[in-house]
This record gives structure tokens, C-alpha cells and sequence, in this order.
């Protein structure tokens, strides 16, 4: 029996374009935690992140001979699922996206000890209560390192309309923390 770390991704890949069902679990397998992570930042629940990820994998299973085995797979695979994420979002983010935008100042608050003091629960709970076109544009430009163009044209929007929503994620996310930090100096008090 192959156990799933003695194969290289390279190697599953190989056998999961020849269509071999084992092959393709153990691909699902080896990069679920990290598709489901991905999805998460994006998903507005783990159901829903779920259904992404599945949905991408499905995917993934049908065009993985377009994959450049050159490659790392793991940009591949997270570039599918926030595809997939915003595919499904799609109509929500045009909605929030015609709303009219006003250009936003940067505060000039700022408490890095707040920012240091937060643990990923506390940040994933801010991203969720962030707008979903603000949250998805913070996430891909962030985290996942997209430009504001290619932003623009996954979602459908200007790139100078991806600015000014990733501004107004970073002051919802700074009032955020702000408010946190006073919760936890009036607890202190």
C-alpha cells in the first residue's frame, strides 16, 4: 500500500492525470487543510468554504493536464479556489460594487499593540464582519499578494475602485482593533 507522504506532489499529479481515483484522494487529501484555509478567508462559513473547496477540486481534477508540473502546485491551487469563491460571490460583489465610492483619508491612529496582541480567531472575526467585497479585495491583495489589475479584472471592477475598497478594509479594520483595544483596557480597569 503507498502511504500518502512517500509520493511527491509531482508524482500524484502524474497519476491523477491518468485518472487514477486513489491518486486524486490522495492529492485531496495531501492539500485539503490548505485549500480549506484559503476558502475560509473568502467563505462566509465552513459550509460554505467546504462547498468551494469541493467545487474546486472538481475542478482542479478536470484541468490538471494544464498544469505545468514546472510549477509549484499550491499558487495553482489557491489561485482556483479564490476564483471559485468570488465565481460564487460573484453577483453580491457587482451589487456592492456599484454602490458609489467616496474617496476615504488614512487615520492616523495606529496601536501596534493591539495588532500584536490579536490572535488569528480575533483577526478572522474582523474579516467577517468587514463588507464582502472589502473582505475578498483585503484578502486577495493581503494575503494572497494579487496587484490591484488583477483584482480588477477577477472581480470585475476598476483597479482604482480595488484601492479605495482595500482603504476602507484597512479603516473598518482599524476602528476594529480600536475597539477591541478599548474592550480590553476597560476589562483591565
Amino acid at each position: 500500500m503507498i502511504k500518502l507522504n512517500q509520493l511527491t506532489d509531482s508524482e500524484i499529479i502524474e497519476r491523477c492525470c491518468k485518472g487514477d481515483a486513489r491518486y486524486q484522494e490522495m492529492l485531496y487529501k495531501r492539500f485539503y487543510g490548505y485549500a480549506m484555509g484559503v476558502s475560509l478567508r473568502y467563505s462566509i462559513d465552513r459550509e460554505d468554504a467546504l462547498e468551494v473547496v469541493n467545487d474546486a477540486f472538481l475542478k482542479i481534477f478536470d484541468k490538471l493536464a494544464q498544469f505545468d508540473a514546472q510549477r509549484s502546485f499550491k499558487p495553482w491551487l489557491r489561485r482556483i479556489i479564490v476564483n471559485q469563491t468570488i465565481d460564487r460571490k460573484r453577483s453580491l460583489l457587482k451589487k456592492e460594487a456599484e454602490q458609489p465610492i467616496d474617496e476615504v483619508a488614512e487615520p492616523l491612529w495606529q496601536d501596534a499593540d493591539a495588532i500584536s496582541s490579536l490572535g488569528y480567531k480575533d483577526i478572522l472575526e474582523m474579516l467577517d464582519k468587514l463588507p464582502s467585497i472589502q473582505s475578498v479585495i483585503f484578502n486577495m491583495y493581503e494575503i494572497d499578494g494579487y496587484t490591484h489589475d488583477e483584482i480588477a479584472e477577477t472581480v470585475g471592477i476598476t483597479a482604482s475602485s480595488s484601492r479605495v475598497y482595500l482603504s476602507r478594509a484597512k479603516e473598518r479594520l482599524r476602528k476594529l482593533i480600536g475597539e477591541l483595544n478599548t474592550e480590553g483596557y476597560g476589562r483591565a480597569v
